[in-house]
């Protein structure tokens, strides 16, 4: 039999075993890149120190800074006690007990075990934890930080309460898919380095609490099919998951003087409203468990860090072709707005000051999504009771039907200035 009658039937094996033998080197590599991506440092031990009032007194603060108590406080439960459920788009997430229990708390843990938690995401038995705790901002906290926070739980009063199984859906409640999404997403940082060395002390503090203890990116950055934020320093918000509500651009405005954006921040925060705005929904429950009790200083450090993002001038919306449906629309949202609106928000939109937020100019009517603006009008407004602002006043709901909802939000979204997308009736069907 000649060469070319031979069967080609080796050759190919040959090309399929060489395939398979990369597929496997491939596979073997990116396993070993997740288990050296994974490695966590041997941290030098802290010096054991003693736990004296003003150290608990500041890890008090920076508990409250972190807004800790909301999350690992189960409705009509003990403080910080654990147990509630935070849903996901993969599974609900218990949160653990953080009081110093022997058995289901804090109780058996030093303070390298509460360190390498916060800095490196790991329980004290070297599980990975999910990151619905949210280590990918803690890793920026300081170890002084950590240890005041670790010693403040200390001397909390401990609360036998049992952790709940995780309610995470497989693949992801497996440490192999955790080990995955670290690879991936996260990397332990060191918050002793400033990002910009030329910025101020003040701005370095807002930076500080922006990016580590007061995770805004939890709410105010965007994130992708895996729940990993993308951009977390812009801080350009985006729908949170699970929930109606829309977390703003936190950029300045660009035709806004920074002072005044400045001291709305700081108002915003301290008290539940500023010129121009009423903290709602998930930002009420921040404003009233957590950055009313902020310092000051530490306000004005978070909004100078704020306003020193890039500034962001907002998409124009498409010209309008002002028709019959179009006009039609108009006349109705006018006729509900000077029924049920205008008696506290204006005539003109320009609301009462410290009173009913104007609507005119209002960055919070004009946002791309108009999901906030539907929740408010037809659920209601409460702004949240604040020691500096303990008695607000509340809006109704507006009692509407999803045609007249989508009419009045056009309506404020586009009169006195405002340029914003009309509100289709779909869109109002949709809102929850």
């Amino acid at each position: 039999m000649s060469t070319a009658d031979a069967p080609a039937t080796p050759r190919r094996w040959s090309i399929a075993g060489l395939l398979g033998l990369a597929l496997l080197g491939m596979l073997t590599a990116a396993a070993a890149a997740v288990v050296w991506l994974n490695r966590t440092p041997d941290d030098p031990p802290s010096p054991v120190r003693r736990a004296d009032a003003a150290t608990v007194a500041r890890g008090a603060y920076l508990a409250r800074v972190g807004n800790c108590a909301a999350c690992h406080t189960a409705r009509g439960g003990q403080a910080y006690a654990g147990g509630r459920g935070l849903p996901t788009p993969f599974g609900t997430v218990y949160a653990g007990n953080l009081t110093p229990d022997e058995a289901t708390g804090l109780g058996r843990w030093s303070a390298d075990d509460f360190w390498r938690a916060l800095h490196h995401g790991r329980s004290r038995d070297g599980r990975l934890l999910t990151p619905a705790f949210p280590y990918t901002a803690f890793t920026q906290v300081s170890r002084d930080d950590s240890d005041a926070l670790y010693a403040y739980l200390r001397s909390l009063a401990p609360v036998a309460q049992q952790a709940n199984a995780s309610g995470l859906r497989f693949p992801f409640n497996t440490q192999a898919a955790l080990a995955v999404w670290r690879a991936l997403y996260f990397r332990p940082q060191e918050p002793e380095t400033p990002s910009l060395p030329g910025q101020s002390a003040e701005w370095q503090r807002g930076a500080y609490l922006v990016r580590g203890l007061g995770h805004c990116a939890g709410c105010h950055a965007q994130r992708n099919g895996l729940g990993a934020t993308q951009e977390a320093d812009r801080l350009a918000g985006g729908a949170l998951p699970l929930q109606p509500w829309v977390a703003p651009d936190l950029a300045p405005l660009p035709d806004v003087p920074l002072a005044r954006q400045q001291q709305d921040l700081v108002d915003l925060l301290r008290t539940g409203m500023s010129s121009h705005a009423t903290a709602s929904g998930p930002m009420a429950e921040v404003v009233v468990s957590s950055t009313q009790h902020w310092t000051d200083q530490d306000l004005r450090a978070a909004a100078v860090y704020l306003t020193s993002l890039p500034a962001r001038r907002p998409t124009a919306p498409q010209p309008r072709l002002v028709d019959a449906v179009n006009a039609a629309q108009h006349q109705r949202g006018l006729a509900l707005y000077t029924h049920q609106c205008a008696q506290c928000h204006g005539a003109q939109g320009e609301g009462a000051p410290r009173t009913y937020p104007p609507l005119a100019g209002n960055p919070s009517v004009t946002l791309a999504d108009a999901g906030n603006a539907m929740q408010v009008i037809r659920h209601g407004g409460f702004a949240p009771a604040t020691r500096a602002h303990p008695r607000p006043f509340g809006m109704p709901p507006a009692g509407l039907d999803h045609q007249e909802l989508a009419d009045v939000t056009t309506y404020i979204r586009q009169s006195w200035g405002n340029q914003a997308d009309a509100v289709t009736l779909l869109e109002a069907m949709r809102a929850p």
